[in-house]
């Protein structure tokens, strides 16, 4: 199996791993009802939203071109890690993910940007994008 593949079976398991961590958090917090804050809902709701558009934006077509194909999923990917990563900064508490949540953020945007550099795609922003 060659390495692209490899590659993209990891990135499929690694979503789906936390498709399924996403949605057993879910089930957790419809099951404590009415013990869930107005803060937690609207964690969950943001980061369902950005796991959503994740996932629509992965399916891209493929154009026959590997390397343009590889960004245009991975870029999705990226930005969704960052759009979750906001999430925690509004709504969590512990310090120490914040921390991460920040550093994912950074890092994901400068990512972004290099893949599209790569690929010369002309809607690289000059700097990171920031929410």
């Amino acid at each position: 199996m060659n390495a692209a593949i490899r590659l993209v079976l990891r990135a499929a398991a690694s979503v789906a791993a936390t498709l399924s961590l996403a949605a057993l958090c879910a089930a957790s917090a419809s099951d404590a009802g009415s013990f869930r804050s107005d803060d937690e809902a609207s964690f969950l709701s943001e980061n369902d939203a950005a796991m959503t558009k994740m996932m629509a934006g992965m399916a891209a077509r493929p154009t026959g071109d590997t390397d343009r194909d590889f960004v245009a999923t991975m870029i999705p990917h990226h930005q969704g890690a960052i759009d979750m990563a906001m999430a925690e900064l509004r709504h969590g508490h512990n310090e120490q993910l914040r921390r991460i949540a920040q550093e994912i953020v950074v890092e994901q945007q400068q990512e972004i940007v290099a893949m599209r550099l790569a690929v010369h795609d002309p809607n690289t922003p000059a700097a990171p994008m920031s929410h």
